[in-house]
């Protein structure tokens, strides 16, 4: 998908720390925040619901602190939330009770 605007300098940069994301592993809102040096778990969502190089930036991989999935393309239920669950269903990722476990796919 060809972005209709370029990517903020903060965007880039969480952009990088989400491509490192290794299949089969999630990492949070906030570590993403963390690791880019800059801004907020929320802050990191708003950049990844305007992300628009997926699946190279594989935002599907991003979760809340708790486990629990947050969002997919800017949605918070509905098809969007079963996407992403398939994904990383399909990446080998368990999900129970809409939650991960991330001492076990923490990244």
């Amino acid at each position: 998908m060809k972005p209709d605007r370029s990517p903020t300098e903060f965007e880039t940069l969480v952009y990088q720390v989400v491509r490192r994301i290794p299949k089969g592993r999630v990492s949070t809102y906030g570590a993403v925040a963390k690791l880019a040096g800059r801004g907020t778990a929320r802050s990191v969502g708003s950049a990844l619901a305007r992300n628009p190089f997926a699946p190279e930036v594989p935002c599907h991989r991003v979760v809340r602190a708790d486990g629990s999935l947050g969002g997919f393309n800017g949605e918070t239920e509905g098809p969007e939330m079963v996407k992403k669950t398939r994904l990383l269903k399909s990446e080998g990722v368990e999900i129970q009770s809409g939650r991960i476990d991330l001492s076990r796919f923490g990244a």
